[in-house]
């Protein structure tokens, strides 16, 4: 089990290297490498969605779903 302080970490090194990535894909859209735009449009999403993960396990919901 991770503590909160790693998962805290992990999250804003997540959110570094997707903005780094978001960086690539407008340099890259600019350009028109269209085979490096899909790749980075496809980083990008797995970022944000492995951050979106972390952030729900910092903030965990409350209470009962099933009542």
């Amino acid at each position: 089990m991770r503590t909160e302080n790693q998962v805290k970490r992990k999250l804003n090194e997540l959110n570094a290297l997707k903005k780094s990535v978001d960086e690539r894909l407008a340099s890259a859209k600019a350009s028109g490498r269209e085979a490096e735009v899909s790749s980075l449009e496809a980083q990008s999403a797995q970022l944000e969605e492995l951050a979106g993960l972390l952030e729900w396990v910092l903030n965990a919901p409350i209470g009962r779903y099933h009542a």
